[in-house]
């Protein structure tokens, strides 16, 4: 299992997102607080965001996170209105390189799996860019459009009913996510909306997603879909 965080809004520093709060990415790569499978977050980690003109741009290591004292010196400069960040639990057997570091993309979305699946319930595709349970998954979900990510999630769990398929994803202009598995939680900030797998903090405004159901933020707000009801 890993953790994962997407936000939209005005421009924030991916250091304000990912290193700065007390119990954000940084904290949960060691200590996560509600991760239902696996202690820690380890094997590497992987931030997405989006330039001026929507240009999609990325930084992945296969190193822990809280190792990596160049990205904590370079984070406070880099900003953007939308940015997907994740921390990875590889899956024994997946490969510990950075390819297998969400966020994976398309060259529009990027997308995070918090999760595992049986690569054997996953056709391969010549899309996905690593051979990682994660990045196959993207490659489906791109591939089938972004738009029916829940009917490939429903028809990869048919093929394997033990698959946890937690998803988070952005195209720069809207957060998608899916709970399968797994729970997301969601804050409403004066300057935008953060999803994340765990909130970063005490805040009583977060809300909880439950498991089973789909979360849209775009500039009209937050909805919350019932997956069961769709």
């Amino acid at each position: 299992m890993c953790r994962h965080l997407a936000w939209l809004g005005a421009p924030r520093s991916v250091s304000s997102l990912v290193l700065d709060p007390p119990c954000g990415l940084l904290r949960q790569s060691y200590a996560p607080r509600r991760q239902k499978r696996g202690l820690l977050n380890a094997d590497g980690w992987g931030v997405g965001l989006y330039g001026p003109a929507g240009e999609v741009a990325r930084w992945r290591s296969a190193r822990p996170l809280w190792s990596d004292a160049s990205f904590a010196s370079i984070a406070p400069l880099l900003s953007s209105g939308a940015v997907l960040a994740a921390v990875r639990s590889a899956t024994v057997g997946m490969p510990p390189d950075e390819t297998a570091a969400a966020p994976f993309t398309d060259g529009r979305w990027l997308l995070s799996h918090n999760g595992k699946v049986s690569r054997a319930a996953l056709p391969p595709s010549p899309a996905a860019e690593s051979t990682c349970d994660s990045a196959i998954l993207a490659a489906h979900v791109f591939d089938a459009g972004p738009d029916d990510v829940v009917a490939t999630l429903r028809a990869v769990a048919a093929a394997d009913p033990d698959a946890y398929l937690n998803v988070l994803m952005t195209d720069g202009a809207q957060i998608v996510g899916v709970t399968w598995g797994d729970e997301l939680s969601y804050l409403v900030e004066p300057d935008g909306v953060v999803v994340a797998s765990e909130p970063w903090d005490d805040d009583p405004r977060w809300v909880e997603v439950p498991d089973r159901h789909l979360i849209r933020v775009t500039s009209a707000g937050v909805t919350v879909t019932d997956l069961e009801l769709t």
